[in-house]
């Protein structure tokens, strides 16, 4: 946990860096990601003097790469980029990684982990935005619904109703074309 008094952009970017690159991926793609990543920590350069501490130190921090996300798919750049196809990445390109057991005893495990992951990103993916980005800050960067509220500028029952159907319509897709009983 960093010391808000004593804030240094070093560590901030040091500590925050790659869960932002993480995050801007799931939600813009790869090739946008990495340099709306290094806006979105100019912002907090320029910013991080103001920093009042009301809020944790990340849900300022997500707030400022959702907020840039949001602006960055609203662009005609990004929605012609996106109905041709070259914005979007696919599955295998986001961090499985921190989905899979370090544990896994064979090489089977590991692909059946890898192939589950998969399947639930591309899934993720296609949610309508209002459901990806909070079932992503949910699921994938394990945040409470009061910590995504914050992060979204909502109430924590809007949030509560978006996560519910998000992961319904989610669930549903996984049952449809994931078939869950082969991972068992």
């Amino acid at each position: 946990m960093l010391n808000t008094d004593e804030l240094e952009f070093q560590q901030v970017y040091d500590t925050y860096q790659p869960r932002t690159l993480r995050y801007l991926i799931r939600l813009i793609g790869a090739e946008e990601a990495e340099d709306l990543t290094q806006e979105v920590f100019v912002k907090v350069n320029q910013n991080l003097k103001t920093f009042r501490g009301n809020s944790q130190l990340s849900t300022w921090l997500y707030r400022i790469a959702t907020n840039a996300a949001i602006d960055r798919m609203r662009s005609a750049a990004y929605r012609q980029g996106a109905q041709t196809g070259s914005l979007n990445e696919s599955p295998e390109t986001l961090d499985h990684e921190v989905w899979v057991d370090k544990e896994a005893s064979s090489i089977e495990q590991i692909l059946l982990q890898k192939e589950r992951y998969n399947c639930y990103a591309r899934f993720v993916k296609d949610l309508p935005a209002n459901y990806r980005l909070i079932v992503m800050l949910s699921e994938m960067e394990e945040m409470t619904c009061n910590e995504i509220a914050d992060i979204l500028g909502l109430s924590q029952d809007v949030v509560k109703i978006r996560l519910h159907r998000g992961r319904t319509r989610l669930l549903k897709e996984l049952k449809d074309h994931c078939k869950p009983e082969e991972w068992l």
